[in-house]
């Protein structure tokens, strides 16, 4: 039992960036700092929900906020002015921010575990591009807003990766060692070739609209905490509610697949279906995500390298956190502190998560490099 879960374990690090198992097998954390680092995790989460919802340019203490919650959900008196900035702006910014930070970390860990590969996330593979192109034409063709506009965008995501996952199957993409992993790496290369069209396409409508329209379409592209309401929220919540049993369905699984697709058929995993099946998830994840807030760059393809560097293994749940974590840190940025160093500029959250995905990205392949050398 011991060296099967080593075994496992090494996988993963090996699916995530490793190289040499045994170069890793030394640095796997026990499970007790395993669970501390995860729960470490979950309170700072904690401290920085509670710091976007009381801090800021708009200061409410715990008491007061207290009483503002306790009115809003018992019909009591409310404070002017306060209970309308915290209930109907400061506290469903944060909830939409936690529950798309949780949605792209979830997704991101899902693809890149899956494909073995810390590139393969829903930003980089043409996934969010396909939502994008979908809300634009949506914004600049038919003239759509709020629901609608969300709804494209969510289409569009799904449409995307199932075109992704159809050319990709021309090496099927779970037919077992290596076949599967040269498929993978066709799904990467299909959606990098497919984003690059859709990125064609959206700049072409971008030239096509007016300037209000534009301005509209390009704070939606960068994507963007401002237009965050309860509906909003409600509706994410719910697509949550049944895409996270699902992740933890497939957690078993996934685990399976990172010994390789021939060890994971050896042990009775329907290795194409499973494949299949993280898919979809992984997709419903990223489009209900981007259709809440906007492509919010590069949160799905960070959260998990982060969170299994900090937690010292690959965990859905600790990317799940480091994802919250990167939105609500980004969005506190945007919102609070950018103002002060821009001369009262609010950036979209989207446009601090890109400055922070970029170099990222470079260290990464930079690093990668060395191992191999």
């Amino acid at each position: 039992m011991r060296t099967a879960s080593l075994t496992r374990e090494t996988s993963t690090e090996m699916a995530l960036g490793g190289s040499d198992p045994r170069k890793h097998r030394r640095y796997l954390p026990s499970r007790g700092l395993f669970r501390s680092r995860t729960a470490l995790l979950a309170l700072a989460v904690a401290a920085l929900f509670a710091a976007s919802v009381l801090l800021g340019s708009y200061t409410v203490t715990i008491p007061d906020f207290c009483r503002i919650l306790a009115a809003h959900l018992t019909g009591g008196e409310k404070i002017p002015g306060a209970s309308f900035i915290v209930m109907e702006h400061k506290l469903p910014r944060a909830v939409v921010g936690t529950l798309i930070g949780a949605a792209f970390g979830l997704s991101g860990a899902l693809f890149q575990t899956m494909l073995r590969n810390p590139l393969a996330s829903p930003d980089v593979i043409g996934i969010s591009y396909g939502a994008s192109a979908a809300a634009v034409t949506a914004i600049v063709v038919f003239g759509a807003s709020g629901a609608a506009v969300s709804g494209a965008a969510f289409a569009g995501a799904l449409g995307v990766a199932g075109l992704i996952y159809a050319i990709s199957r021309g090496g099927s993409l779970g037919s077992g060692g290596r076949r599967g992993d040269a498929a993978g790496s066709r799904l990467i290369l299909a959606g990098v070739g497919i984003a690059a069209a859709l990125h064609s396409v959206v700049s072409f409508l971008m030239t096509r609209a007016d300037i209000r329209t534009a301005a509209d379409v390009l704070v939606w592209l960068n994507g963007s905490l401002n237009s965050a309401s309860w509906d909003r929220a409600g509706v994410l919540g719910l697509a949550l509610l049944g895409l996270v049993p699902a992740v933890a369905l497939l957690a078993g699984p996934l685990r399976i697949l990172e010994l390789g697709d021939d060890t994971a058929a050896g042990l009775g995993v329907r290795v194409g279906a499973a494949r299949l099946a993280i898919v979809i998830t992984a997709v419903g994840l990223a489009a209900a995500a981007t259709a809440a807030a906007g492509p919010v760059a590069f949160v799905a393809f960070l959260a998990g390298p982060i969170a299994r560097r900090f937690a010292g293994k690959a965990s859905l749940p600790a990317s799940a956190l480091a994802g919250v974590l990167i939105v609500l840190g980004a969005d506190y940025f945007a919102a609070n502190i950018a103002p002060l160093l821009l001369d009262g500029t609010v950036l979209p959250v989207g446009v601090v998560t890109g400055a922070l995905g970029a170099p990222f990205l470079l260290w990464l392949l930079v690093s990668s490099n060395r191992k191999d050398a």
